[in-house]
């Protein structure tokens, strides 16, 4: 089992008027940035020291921490469990690079991540700006972001 990278997630709902930017700036260089789907670790709702390395998509950036110049990414977890499908909070992706076997995706919209950027252990893929729009258009529709 995945042991988790430096930080663990912060999870937190889309807040409206929490100012958060989305931004579509993928560049595969190793680092994490908007547009792109990452692999990091992503602690369970229900038991917050458990959780597993999964893909997310990276919506925007985050605050650096202090004094560290290191920043966080905000991100969206993916899944490719059916059972997701026509779920509430849940938005269908379809398929992508960033899963070997090809399956379907659903990304979810209730849940952001803050990952720390040194703790993504891998580039997955960059999500096209279409369906990037149609997540971000969701985000800003039901929650108010810019």
């Amino acid at each position: 089992m995945p042991r988790p990278g430096p930080g663990v997630p912060r999870p937190g709902p889309p807040v409206a008027g929490a100012r958060r930017v989305l931004e579509y700036t993928p560049d595969l260089d190793g680092g994490a940035d908007p547009g792109e789907v990452v692999w990091g670790w992503v602690a369970y709702e229900d038991d917050p020291s458990q959780g597993k390395d999964r893909p997310v998509l990276v919506v925007g950036r985050g605050a650096a921490a202090a004094g560290s110049g290191a920043g966080t990414v905000l991100g969206l977890m993916l899944s490719s469990q059916e059972h997701h499908d026509g779920e509430p909070g849940w938005l269908p992706l379809g398929s992508g690079a960033w899963d070997g076997e090809g399956r379907r995706s659903w990304v979810r919209l209730d849940r952001v991540l803050e990952l720390p950027s040194d703790g993504i252990r891998r580039e997955g893929a960059v999500l096209d700006r279409a369906r990037f729009d149609r997540v971000a258009g969701a985000l800003r529709a039901d929650h108010g972001w810019s």
